[in-house]
């Protein structure tokens, strides 16, 4: 137990020299988003993943056969907006690709205009949205959401991908007995990875049960929550990027 805390500790204030320098505690940042913007879309929109592919996906089967209270076309779109946002996050990934910490500040601050232009959106639609205000949420969400996926998964730091959680538990449990393939890399040791696997659960954990709790109140409290997150990302990004030079693996 001792090994394991001094290992969260090691993901939420990295050592000096790190290789992965600042970015684990920022993306446990995108993960807490994550568990908000999904809580808004799911709960606030309507029954539809902004962030969460996997669950969508299966959503849209569901729609499809005819399941009550769903929607193909919103689950339709949402997915194609992720997918458009995870093409630009592979521009990104390209154009950035000398270095991590200008990778993630870049492409958190495209985030903060698309989710700030969704707070305005829920601000102006008031209540609970209607269509057009809807799907205009949903396509400024999943757009975020899915450049944020590509990006983080360029940045490649293991066990912190920000949106998935079904490998993270996964990997969390059978590692367990008898380790991971990976341990050998220099920043995966078994106990580490357990860290980070359990923060990430946590994190999205967290987000999603600060983001219902929140939508009791309002839907735009929970996005202008996420956009001040995403805010210090790029804030502590921006200021700390020159101690993360480790490039991005191919």
């Amino acid at each position: 137990m001792r090994k394991l805390l001094a290992d969260v500790a090691h993901t939420l204030v990295p050592p000096r020299g790190d290789r992965h320098g600042p970015l684990p505690p920022l993306l446990l940042t995108l993960t807490v988003v994550t568990g908000l913007v999904d809580a808004v879309s799911y709960l606030g929109l309507g029954e539809v993943f902004v962030a969460n592919m996997t669950g969508n996906v299966v959503l849209l089967g569901f729609a499809l056969a005819g399941a009550a209270g769903l929607s193909a076309p919103a689950t339709a779109v949402s997915t194609a907006a992720f997918l458009v946002g995870a093409v630009a996050g592979g521009r990104f990934g390209g154009r950035f690709a000398g270095h991590r910490g200008r990778l993630l500040a870049a492409a958190v601050s495209v985030q903060v205009v698309l989710v700030a232009g969704a707070l305005g959106t829920a601000v102006v639609a008031d209540a609970r949205p209607t269509d057009p205000a809807r799907y205009a949420l949903i396509v400024l969400l999943g757009l975020a959401m899915g450049l944020q996926n590509a990006v983080v998964r360029r940045l490649g730091v293991p066990d912190l991908t920000t949106t998935v959680v079904t490998q993270t538990l996964t990997g969390l449990a059978s590692d367990s007995t008898h380790g991971s393939p990976h341990d050998s890399a220099p920043d995966s040791g078994a106990g580490l990875r357990r860290g980070r696997q359990i923060l990430s659960v946590l994190a999205i954990l967290l987000g999603a049960l600060v983001g219902s709790l929140l939508l009791r109140v309002s839907l735009p409290l929970v996005l202008g929550v996420a956009l001040a997150l995403l805010a210090a990302v790029v804030l502590v990004t921006r200021r700390l990027s020159g101690t993360d030079a480790a490039r991005v693996r191919p």
